[in-house]
């Protein structure tokens, strides 16, 4: 059904045989070409999310695929210089210094095969008691995705996983999560919550990925290790207690609200496509078959809406829903998903979408524009190393 946010989906459902991937890495290929031409000589600002530290991280991920040597000494030869700019500006900010998304500890995080790699890891271990109380250097919302707390540890999984080992100590772990408990606890009991811990960003009590209480959750469980039992207890109630939102297979933006369905949210942002990989993480640690089906779910609806007119990238964008998709393969092995996540790639080349999508401001950064549909084409060829960019819940 289309509507004013996504198209018709007018792709039938995998029948047992899937597409082929022909003609793939051609189109990651040219577009590559046409991102890195585009941004040359671009400022350093805009973080990981909309910058060209974005377009960077791109590149060195491509460079992990199997290419060619001249083509993957020419990407990683693009990324740093495309993060020279980015690495002046990230600590010219104090309220963005040690933000993940939309600051400096995102673009130190991203510096792992520049020249500068050590130099920008100490910086980023030393941003540590910026996000520990009082946090005054953070922006109000100081425990979300993009500019918080939550973000801080989301950029220490993304070392973890490319470095092979912790590059936070035991102690600064428990300082950031403690500060991201103690304040959930004492916002929830100050506004009277019917959860233990709950958050908001500039006033505003988000559930989603972007700004809203679950990736804040996704990240003190990908660190639960860390956590008192207590604490660990209270990170799982809050889980229960989010599943019990779910309005027709998707969650509201904010806590309490109604989704009105001809105009609902399906985004990795805001609702079912973000939310999802904090189920998924709770279904890899506890193994409990309802997280597993509220991902199905979520999965459902994708397919359903998410052919979005917002755009080709991760955030709120085509390419953002496809993601889901791979992710259910990870998690069930089931065939069905790489079949949609390919037509969802097929429709983002389509005449269609070219026309009827919304004009981006631009289309070539990380989380809205093409450097993320190229994360997510790339992925699409290597499915079972699939994984939404910068996000894990897979380390």
């Amino acid at each position: 059904m289309e509507s004013g946010r996504c198209f018709a989906n007018r792709f039938e459902d995998y029948a047992g045989r899937l597409p082929g991937e022909a003609g793939v890495e051609s189109l990651v290929t040219a577009t590559v070409k046409r991102v890195v031409r585009a941004v040359a000589g671009a400022g350093g600002g805009g973080g990981l999310y909309g910058g060209p530290a974005g377009v960077a991280y791109m590149l060195y991920r491509l460079s992990l695929c199997p290419l060619p040597a001249p083509r993957r000494s020419r990407y990683l030869r693009a990324a740093r210089r495309l993060l020279e700019a980015p690495l002046r500006a990230a600590d010219v900010e104090p309220e963005t210094r040690a933000a993940f998304l939309l600051g400096g500890a995102g673009v130190h995080a991203a510096l792992e095969q520049h020249e500068a790699a050590e130099q920008a890891l100490e910086r980023f271990r030393q941003l540590g008691p910026v996000c520990a109380p009082p946090s005054e250097d953070l922006l109000r919302g100081s425990d979300e995705l993009f500019v918080g707390r939550s973000g801080y540890l989301c950029a220490a999984l993304e070392l973890k996983l490319r470095l092979g080992h912790e590059v936070l100590t035991p102690v600064q772990i428990k300082t950031v999560c403690q500060a991201i408990l103690e304040s959930g606890k004492q916002y929830s009991k100050k506004k009277r919550k019917p959860l233990p811990l709950m958050y908001s960003y500039y006033g505003t009590e988000y559930l989603g990925a972007a700004h809203g209480l679950s990736s804040i959750l996704q990240m003190l469980l990908s660190y639960q290790e860390h956590l008192q039992p207590a604490d660990r207890e209270l990170v799982w109630q809050s889980i229960d207690f989010l599943i019990n939102q779910e309005q027709d297979c998707n969650w509201p933006a904010e806590l309490g609200e109604m989704i009105e369905r001809e105009n609902e949210l399906v985004h990795w942002c805001h609702g079912a496509p973000g939310i999802t990989y904090l189920f998924a993480k709770a279904y890899l640690i506890s193994k409990k078959p309802l997280y597993l089906d509220a991902c199905i779910r979520c999965g459902e609806l994708t397919w359903q809406k998410g052919l979005l007119k917002k755009g080709p990238g991760i955030c709120h964008g085509v390419a953002g829903s496809a993601y889901v998709f791979l992710l259910l393969y990870r998690l069930t092995g089931n065939s069905k998903y790489i079949y949609r996540a390919q037509r969802f790639a097929e429709f983002l080349f389509s005449e269609e979408f070219k026309a009827g999508s919304h004009t981006l401001e631009n289309v070539y950064n990380l989380f809205e524009g093409l450097s993320g549909t190229i994360c997510f084409l790339v992925d699409l060829l290597h499915p079972k190393q699939a994984e939404f960019p910068l996000f894990s819940i897979f380390v």
